[in-house]
């Protein structure tokens, strides 16, 4: 039976840099985010339609990592009804009462049934938005917060737990040939593709946040000022077009090797007729309708959870299920016949 939770959509994430001031001249002078407001040890932002005080949380650490990923509710009522299905569950819990985090109320943090540390809230301070703050649009334009895309050992565990207990739907689904075992699934609750994807992989790893933009000419327009302010061998895949979500888009890792992605043109799935696309795994235009192979890196790396009960960071697991690469035999054979260097046809940029 599926629950009744009223969970909105994909609200913020908290990401731990090293440095504040490299953080913020990516963040906001290249990518052009809002910076709402900011202390010694944090930077708060937001995309320019957004009203919620901020979106992303850049945190002062002394090693990168994700402290949690958080979604909006509906009713307070909802983290007290989450609350008690997680502690039914036998599931870790912890209330961040209002006040003890900049801007937000009362807010519940879990561990999902794939050791995520998740955090749920109802209240953000509202602030002025910026949309039509046209003199204020610089870098990529930076719009909205979208999604989360996670690693997971077990893509099958965490599908049927956001399905059925948590009531996600979902848009695009991986299978592998011949047993239909999922391999990656994107699931929603605001109409749109995704909320948060989980791909198959060690983890759980915080693969990407994905952020919204109002065209493919902002993507575009990112890419010439990130190089000319630097930053061009931060730009790590894209652009180019999904096959899965149709989305234009462009993969980044900011100075401490956080992974974001710039993400525009899916589609409506807000209709409750709506069904589900599948894709096989081995199909090559699934995660490339167009444009250069992944590299290494996109497949391999990913960011570390800290565990809100520890402070340490959580325990990764290998895959369930083979890691695979879509068209990685048709690059092997290119390989062989070029006798060319993988990382040079795939375009890699960061090591491991």
């Amino acid at each position: 039976m599926t629950e009744t939770f009223n969970i909105i959509r994909t609200a913020r994430a908290i990401v731990r840099v090293t440095d504040l001031a490299a953080a913020r001249d990516f963040y906001v002078n290249a990518l052009g985010f809002i910076e709402t407001e900011a202390d010694n040890k944090h930077v708060y932002l937001r995309g320019l339609e957004e009203q919620s005080h901020h979106c992303y949380v850049l945190k002062k650490a002394e090693t990168p990592g994700v402290e949690v990923i958080s979604y909006k509710v509906a009713r307070e009522q909802d983290l007290d009804e989450l609350a008690a299905f997680f502690t039914r569950k036998g599931m870790p819990v912890k209330w961040m009462e209002a006040g003890s985090q900049r801007a937000v109320g009362r807010a519940l943090r879990v561990a999902d049934v794939s050791g995520i540390p998740v955090e749920f809230f109802c209240q953000m301070d509202t602030v002025q938005r910026a949309l039509q703050r046209f003199d204020l649009y610089k870098g990529a334009c930076m719009q909205r917060i979208d999604h989360f895309n996670c690693m997971v050992p077990d893509v099958q565990k965490a599908y049927d737990f956001y399905i059925h207990d948590l009531g996600y739907r979902v848009s695009e689904y991986t299978t592998t040939q011949g047993d239909d075992r999922i391999w990656a699934a994107w699931l929603y609750r605001k109409p749109s593709v995704h909320d948060v994807a989980f791909m198959n992989g060690k983890g759980p790893r915080l693969h990407h946040v994905g952020f919204w933009l109002s065209d493919p000419m902002r993507i575009i327009h990112a890419c010439d000022v990130l190089a000319s302010m630097g930053y061009a061998k931060n730009i790590e895949r894209g652009p180019g077009r999904h096959g899965l979500s149709n989305a234009f888009f462009l993969y980044l890792r900011d100075p401490d090797g956080n992974r974001i992605e710039l993400y525009t043109g899916d589609y409506f799935t807000g209709d409750p007729d709506f069904e589900p696309v599948r894709w096989d795994l081995d199909d090559p235009q699934r995660a490339t309708f167009w444009g250069h192979e992944a590299p290494d890196s996109w497949f391999d790396e990913a960011m570390g959870f800290v565990d809100f009960t520890s402070g340490e960071m959580v325990a990764t697991t290998e895959a369930t299920l083979e890691k695979t690469k879509t068209g990685f035999r048709h690059l092997r054979s290119a390989e062989r016949a070029l006798k060319r260097p993988r990382a040079l046809l795939s375009g890699r940029i960061f090591s491991k």
